[in-house]
């Protein structure tokens, strides 16, 4: 249920849905406008993007300085490369301490991922806290059991103007 003076926190793990509008859809999600969406005519208190930086990713820089320029907070890592080969990027322990840190201020935490990994953070919210907790993610790559343990659940996929398809995919800046 959505009140006007619900004060907001938006916490999106950015390379859980970049990804997954790269392999579902062959597109790129415009951030901004999905802030917007998310949070209507609701008090955005804060917004937050989780993102890993690699070396090998050309433009990565600009993606990440017109997310800030559209008001999304980033916090950052660098793309951790075992001894054998293999590659960590994981936020998940970052993303709930922020939003179990920020909860104390806000009506509403909106977890934008499809990660079931969240569930005990979205339980927590709600009974141990007493907050309203939405998660948005594309239906077709997101938790089952994480839809069901949120107050109200968003499926990315039916909102099409969230998408950027062909062209270079830049986002413009929305202030």
């Amino acid at each position: 249920m959505e009140f006007l003076d619900q004060r907001v926190g938006v916490f999106i793990d950015i390379q859980n849905i970049y990804h997954s509008a790269k392999h579902l859809y062959q597109a790129k999600v415009n951030f901004p406008q999905l802030v917007k969406t998310l949070v209507g005519r609701r008090k955005l208190i804060r917004s937050i993007g989780y993102v890993v930086k690699s070396d090998s990713s050309l433009g990565e820089a600009s993606f990440f300085d017109v997310l800030e320029k559209n008001g999304i907070e980033l916090r950052m890592k660098d793309l951790q490369i075992f001894p054998d080969g293999s590659k960590k990027a994981d936020w998940d322990v970052g993303m709930a301490v922020d939003a179990i840190r920020m909860a104390s201020f806000l009506d509403v935490v909106i977890l934008v991922t499809g990660d079931g990994d969240f569930i005990p953070l979205v339980e927590y919210l709600q009974f141990g806290m007493g907050r309203q907790v939405e998660v948005a993610s594309f239906g077709r790559s997101g938790s089952a059991r994480l839809k069901e343990a949120v107050d109200v659940y968003t499926n990315l996929e039916e909102n099409p103007r969230l998408l950027i398809r062909g062209g270079r995919g830049h986002i413009k800046q929305t202030r």
